[in-house]
C-alpha cells in the first residue's frame, strides 16, 4: 500500500504528462500534468479513444498502428518515442516528444505514454531561426558593401599605381590603403559583434550551450580579425614614420590599475591579473598612450599563452633614476631558439600551436618602447612562464 501510494503520488505531481490506454486504444487514465496540456478534464476524455487527443492524419491511422503492432509485433513509437502533435479541447496544436512503454498488467497489456511539451522549445528554435537570418542578411549586406569597398580600393589602387615612379610615392599609396581598408572593416565587424551579443542575450532563457559554444566562437574570431587590424594599421604608421612620441607628465598607478581592469575582463576562466606598485612616487615623464599600448600588449599576450587558474604578475616600480614595468607569467614559454628573432615582424615561436596571431606585437612594443628611449628584454624558460620588462630612464 505505502509503494502504492508513493507510486501514485509521483505520476499526479510529475511535471510531464503520462496517459494509459488499453490494448484498444481507449483512454484509462490522465496525470494532472496531461489533462492541463490537453485542456479536459478527466471526465470529459475517459474511456474515449486515444486518437480523440490527435490531430490528423494521426487521428486515422493510430487504431490501425495498434492493430498492426498486435499481429505482427512491428514497433514503431513503443520504446523508441518519437515527436508528435497533441490536439487541446480548443482544437488547438502543440508539439510533444512522445514515448510509449507497454505494461503486462493483471493479466492484459496496457500502454503508457510519457508526454514532453515541446512548445517553448519550438518558440525557442523559432526565434533563433529569426535571429540567425538576420545576422546572415546583415552579413551578407556588410559583404556586399566589403567588396565594394575592396574592389573601389583595388582599382584605386591600380589606376594610382600606374603613375607611381619611385618608392616613396607607393609607399604613400600603401598607408592610404591600410589605413581606409582597417577603417571599412571596422564597421561590419563592429555590426557582427553587436549582433553576436544580442543572439547570446535573446537565447539566455533557453540555456542552449551549442548557442553559447557557437557565439562566442563568432565573438572570438571578430576580436582576432580587430587585432590584426590594428596591428597592421600600428605597423603601417610606424614603417610610415607617423609615430611621434609625446611626453607628458601622469600617474603611472592609475594608468596601469585601469589596464588590470580592462584586461581582467578579457582573462580566461579563473585567470588573475595581479597587480602591484613599488615606490614612493607614481608620476612618470612618458607617452601615456605609447605605454598602454605596450602594456595592454603584453598582458595579452601573457593571458594568451597562459592557462585557466593561473596568475599574471604586473608590477610597476619607480626609483630615483629608473622606470620600470615587468609583466610575468607560468605559461607555454619560449623555446631558446626562437629568443633571437623574437623581436622580429611576423615572427611567431614554434610552440604557438594554434593560437592566434600576427607575430606583429612584440615589434611593435619593441619599437615603441625605442621611441620612448626605453628598453624591453625578457626571460623565458619553456613549460615555465615567460617575463617581460620594459625599462625607461628617469
Amino acid at each position: 500500500m505505502e509503494e502504492a501510494r508513493l507510486l501514485k503520488a509521483i505520476i499526479e505531481t510529475a511535471i510531464d504528462g503520462i496517459i494509459t490506454i488499453d490494448d484498444r486504444g481507449k483512454i484509462e487514465s490522465l496525470n494532472p500534468a496531461a489533462l492541463k496540456l490537453f485542456g479536459y478534464s478527466f471526465d470529459e476524455v475517459e474511456g474515449k479513444n486515444i486518437s480523440f487527443l490527435m490531430p490528423e492524419p494521426d487521428r486515422s491511422g493510430h487504431d490501425g498502428y495498434i492493430h498492426r503492432y498486435q499481429s505482427t509485433g512491428e514497433k514503431r513509437i513503443i520504446g523508441k518515442g518519437r515527436e508528435v502533435k497533441g490536439l487541446r479541447k480548443d482544437r488547438s496544436t502543440f508539439p510533444f516528444r512522445l514515448a510509449v512503454s507497454e505494461v503486462q498488467y493483471e493479466n492484459r497489456i496496457i500502454y503508457t505514454g510519457f508526454i514532453h511539451d515541446l512548445s517553448k522549445e519550438k518558440e525557442a528554435e523559432e526565434r533563433l531561426k529569426e535571429y540567425a537570418a538576420e545576422l546572415e542578411e546583415l552579413v551578407e549586406e556588410r559583404t556586399k558593401s566589403l567588396k565594394k569597398t575592396v574592389t573601389a580600393l583595388s582599382e584605386a589602387k591600380e589606376e594610382v599605381s600606374l603613375s607611381l615612379e619611385k618608392e616613396k610615392e607607393l609607399n604613400q599609396l600603401k598607408s592610404r590603403f591600410v589605413s581606409m581598408a582597417s577603417h571599412e572593416f571596422r564597421t561590419p565587424l563592429s555590426s557582427v559583434q553587436l549582433s553576436a551579443s544580442l543572439i547570446d542575450k535573446y537565447a539566455e532563457p533557453y540555456d542552449n550551450k551549442n548557442i553559447s559554444k557557437h557565439v562566442s566562437k563568432i565573438k572570438n574570431a571578430v576580436s582576432n580579425l580587430t587585432t590584426i587590424l590594428n596591428d597592421f594599421l600600428s605597423l603601417e604608421r610606424l614603417e610610415a614614420g607617423k609615430v611621434e612620441p609625446t611626453f607628458t607628465p601622469f600617474d603611472l598607478v592609475t594608468l596601469a590599475e585601469e589596464i588590470t581592469e580592462e584586461m581582467q575582463m578579457m582573462a580566461k576562466q579563473d585567470q588573475n591579473i595581479i597587480y602591484q606598485h613599488t615606490g614612493l612616487e607614481s608620476t612618470v615623464l612618458l607617452d601615456p598612450n605609447l605605454l598602454k599600448n605596450c602594456m595592454i600588449n603584453l598582458i595579452s599576450n601573457a593571458i594568451k599563452y597562459s592557462g585557466e587558474n593561473t596568475f599574471i604578475e604586473f608590477n610597476t616600480e619607480i626609483t630615483g633614476t629608473q622606470c620600470v614595468v615587468t609583466i610575468k607569467d607560468n605559461g607555454i614559454g619560449i623555446p631558446e631558439s626562437d629568443h633571437k628573432h623574437l623581436f622580429q615582424p611576423f615572427f611567431r615561436a614554434h610552440n604557438t600551436g594554434n593560437i592566434p596571431g600576427t607575430g606583429l606585437g612584440l615589434n611593435i612594443v619593441h619599437r615603441y618602447a625605442s621611441l620612448m628611449k626605453g628598453e624591453l628584454y625578457f626571460e623565458s624558460t619553456i613549460h615555465t612562464g615567460t617575463k617581460f620588462v620594459l625599462s625607461f630612464n628617469k
